[in-house]
Order: structure tokens, then sequence, then C-alpha cells
């Protein structure tokens, strides 16, 4: 079979224009960037705001592991089956991010048959929303740290600065540096750090924005320091709110591009799932939902991160009732929960999947703790077995979950229409959204009813560091927030170790900081790092372009 990137560029892309008609949107409701993508217009959110909206489902996914599971790739395929069916459903996905893709992951649109294009421009500078994002965050640094070298009226505590530089790649190097260095005029010397562009909170508020008017009021809301007296400085106390929302006033609109099969795909915002909310934008989604019969959108990792976030901070915030819930899964990776190596996750083995389909199992209850109907997708491999595969529809069906198959990578939208059908059913069925907290419980009632009701853990413990910082963040109000956990993708627990369904295990929350403009509280738990690094071998090795300018290596 031919790479992800080599069926990308053998697929003939329809004009922009023509992928909007579709939909109903104009050339006038576009702006052009290039011949394949645009960016969608203030003018149409407005014509569109009263439109009735169309069905919601949210596409999730088990802990991911080495044996891959294909979210994004059955998101893409699925919307392409829909076409299938006859059902008019527009695509919300994220943007991918420069780290992973130079990384470990490599490209970050979907693979086989079931891609959104253009693939290389998206995994790469696709708008510029990447780069405008890590533009506005860092104008509020420089500008902080001028204040300070003006004589720094505010009395900003150097010891207590909150916000950090960011870049959208894996660096580990800048993680923790000494900046101001080099005499009286270039600034004076403290401790600074790096995050990647992805985990800013720039990077939530954007996705979190209704319009720019919102945009402005919570990038002024940015918690950046403290003075040396106690008090909060916000951003808008450094007059950087005018600013950054200036170098955002395009990023804001969300992007309009394709899948292989021409399904309308709306894509924008990129937060990680593992360190921030994992979900693309409330303009996006919303958008989608006014544009076709049926949404079909992400979440970042495994459904204990993104899906979490998404039903209880983006779905709260934007008043979002999901109408069914896809939750991906493959044998291999099932057997590899079970705890059979990767290299041996092709061969048959009951045993293994028997005992790793438990990982499945507390996904499937957990999403049912939301009262919405859930769709399990199994991404097929060619050497699953019937064996395997009846096993896992059995499991489905006892734990309340619906089943399909999904052969969407090799087969595009023709390998997807088994579950487009049990999708649009699924819709049909009751849904009685809620949230899984109320915003009426303290700091540590919320991390406590995620920690049990979702994670499966006995207790949660935290530090000193910990409980300093929840006093510091109730004290400003951050307790009537929601909470944001960054904890590792891999497990259900905080060890990235622990596969399956670990039992009698506790969460260790190890800080805890106010994303005050985002709104949400952010729970650090684990060893989870905030700026990545490369990988031994990064993919970024295979990456090159040859003579004729195209691009090759980007899976």
């Amino acid at each position: 079979m031919l790479t992800d990137i080599e069926i990308a560029q053998q697929a003939k892309l329809l004009p922009i224009k023509d992928v909007a008609s579709q939909i109903g949107v104009s050339e006038d409701e576009l702006e052009f960037y290039g011949k394949y993508k645009a960016k969608l217009s203030d003018a149409l959110s407005e014509r569109l705001k009263d439109r009735p909206d169309g069905k919601l489902i949210l596409v999730t996914a088990i802990n991911p592991t080495p044996a891959g599971e294909g979210k994004t790739t059955t998101t893409a395929g699925l919307g392409q089956a829909m076409a299938k069916i006859g059902k008019k459903a527009v695509i919300a996905l994220r943007e991918p991010s420069l780290g992973p893709v130079f990384g470990i992951k490599g490209g970050a649109a979907g693979g086989g048959y079931a891609q959104v294009l253009p693939m290389e421009d998206i995994n790469l500078h696709f708008t510029g929303d990447m780069h405008a994002i890590t533009s506005a965050n860092n104008l509020c640094c420089a500008m902080l740290d001028n204040h300070i070298q003006q004589g720094n009226t505010l009395g900003i505590d150097q010891r207590r600065i909150l916000i950090k530089r960011c870049l959208d790649m894996n660096d580990r190097a800048l993680r923790n540096i000494i900046i101001g260095l080099g005499g009286k005029v270039n600034g004076v010397p403290r401790e600074d750090h790096f995050i990647i562009t992805v985990a800013s909170e720039v990077m939530a508020i954007l996705c979190l924005a209704s319009d720019t008017e919102d945009l402005k009021r919570r990038l002024g809301n940015i918690l950046v320091a403290y003075t040396y007296g106690g008090e909060p400085v916000y951003a808008r106390d450094l007059q950087a709110d005018g600013a950054m929302t200036a170098l955002l006033k395009d990023a804001i609109k969300p992007n309009l591009v394709q899948t292989l099969e021409g399904t309308p795909a709306v894509m924008h915002g990129g937060p990680f799932a593992n360190i921030a909310h994992g979900c693309n934008s409330v303009r996006a989604t919303k958008l989608a939902l006014k544009l076709g019969d049926y949404c079909i959108t992400e979440a970042g990792f495994g459904s204990d991160l993104g899906a979490e976030k998404f039903l209880d901070i983006k779905c709260r915030y934007a008043g979002l009732k999901p109408n069914a819930i896809v939750l991906v899964a493959t044998c291999r990776a099932l057997k590899y929960n079970g705890g059979v190596p990767k290299t041996e996750v092709g061969e048959e083995n009951l045993e293994a999947l028997k005992k790793g389909i438990a990982n499945l199992g507390v996904h499937i209850a957990n999403m049912r703790k939301y009262n919405v109907p859930v769709v399990v997708a199994i991404n097929r491999f060619g050497a699953d077995t019937d064996a395997e595969l009846q096993f896992i529809e059995d499991y489905c069906k006892a734990n309340g979950a619906d089943f399909a198959l999904s052969e969407v990578f090799g087969k595009g939208g023709d390998g997807g229409t088994e579950l487009a059908k049990k999708v649009v059913e699924a819709c049909e069925k009751p849904s009685d959204f809620a949230p899984i907290y109320s915003l009426d419980l303290t700091v540590k009632e919320k991390i406590e009813k995620i920690a049990g009701n979702i994670y499966g853990a006995s207790g949660v413990n935290y530090t000193a560091a910990a409980e300093k910082a929840i006093a510091e963040v109730t004290a400003l109000g951050g307790d009537k927030l929601p909470v944001c956990i960054a904890k590792t993708q891999y497990s259900l627990s905080d060890d990235p170790t622990l596969l399956g369904a670990p039992k009698d295990f506790n969460i260790t929350v190890k800080n805890v900081s106010l994303s005050n403009g985002a709104g949400f509280v952010v729970v650090y738990t684990g060893d989870i790092m905030t700026m990545p690094g490369l990988p031994k071998a990064p993919a970024a090795h295979n990456i090159d372009v040859n003579a004729e300018g195209n691009i090759t290596g980007l899976f």
C-alpha cells in the first residue's frame, strides 16, 4: 500500500470554493489561502447564528499505545462514510503541532484513504495560526520583561512570574533557561522557561473564545505574575491585551479544508490533551454544527483526557450537547494492553485480548456516565481474526455500547458505512448529557471526582506545592472554574506503565496553576512535560524535499 503522503499527493483536490459551495458557503464568505485552503469569515458566522444546529458526534479513543488506534483516521473516514449513506456531515478537527510532526508522531491529519488535505500544508505552516499564537504569547512575555527593565512600576516579583515563552517545537534545551544576561541594557537577568505553543494559555483561549471581543477579554485576564506584595498581575495591567488580539485577528477565524473524498473539514486550534484541554475551537465546532446535519469532531488522546475535557470544559462553556460518542479501539491495542509486546500484536491471542479489553470497558463505562449513546469503532487491521472481532463485539454489547467495524484506512468512506449507519442510529437515541461534576465543588472535590469516576483512582495525594497553589487559586476565585488535569495519556493512572484497567492506585497532584483567561485550573500530575523533547531518532530524519519541491517522509 502507498504511504499516507503518497496517497495524499496523488489525490485530486477540489478547489476550496467548490467544497464550500457544497455546504452553502459563498466565495464572499471565504478568505483564501491559496487554491485549497480558506478561512471562514466572521460574516458567515453572523449569517448562520440563528440556523438550527445539526447533531454533534464526538470521536474519542482508548488509551493510546504503540500499536495504534486511528482516531483522526476514523473521524475523517466517518465523515466520508456519511456522504456515502446520503448524510450531510462536516468534520471539525484540531490543527497538528510541529513538535509531534517532527518528533515521534509524524503527520496528524488522518491516514490511508481517510485523510484531510492538503496534508503537507496542514502538518506544516497551514494558515499561520500556530505562528500567530506563538507571537501573541511571546509579545506578552516581552512586554512583561520590558516593564521590569523600564522601572517595574507594578512591582512585579521576578521570582513569581507565571507566564512562559513558547515555541511550536519539541526543544527540551529551552525548558529551563536564564535570560537577560549581557549588561544593563539587555534586560534584567532572571530564570525563565519555554513551553510548547499548544500547551500555552493563549492557545486554550483562542479555542474557547466566542468572538474577537471575548478573545480580547480573555487575553487581558491572563494571570502573568504576582507583585512583591502578593497581588496578581494580569496581561491587561501590562496593556498587552490589545496588541495580542491584533496578532490573533485572523487566527481566530476557522479554516476550511477537505478530506480525500471532498468532505468539508473545519480545522482550527490544537491544544494538547495531556497538557491542555485537547479540543478544536468552539467557533469551528459551532460553525460545523450550522453547516451540516452532522458535525463530527474529536478530542485528543483517550477518553480519560480529551473526551473528559471536551465534555466538562468545552461543552460547558459553549453550551454544546453531544448526541453520540464514538470510541475508537483496535484489536492490536487491546492485546498490547493485555501484555503482548508490540512485535506480537498481529498474532491471534484471545487470552491477551480478554485481559486487555478491560481498558475498553473502562472507557465505555466512563462515556456512559455522561448519559450519551456510545458506539465502539474497531479500526480493523488485516491480521485481526474473526474470533477476536466477535469477542470484542459481544463484550461491547454486554457493556451497553453498540459496535461497528471500520476499514476507512484502506477503503475510505466505503469502509465506514457500517459505522456511519450505527452512528446515525445512535444520534436518534435519547441523550441527556450532563458534565460529571458541578462548578460549585472545591478544586480538590473536582479533582477527586474525575480521579475516582474517570480514572478509577482510590484517592488523590497532594504535594505541599500543590496545597499552596490550590489556596492561591481559591483566593483569586479560581475554585469556581472547571479543572483541566495534565496527566499521562498512556494509562488511566498517572503512571504510564500501568496499562489495562489499573486498580488500587492514587493520583499525585504535584502542582496547580490558574489559566484565568482560558477559564480553568490546570492540575499537574505525574511527570508531565509542557515542553516535550525529540526522541533519539526523530521523524525529522525522514522528512525531505525532492528537486521538484515535493515533500517526503510525512508518513
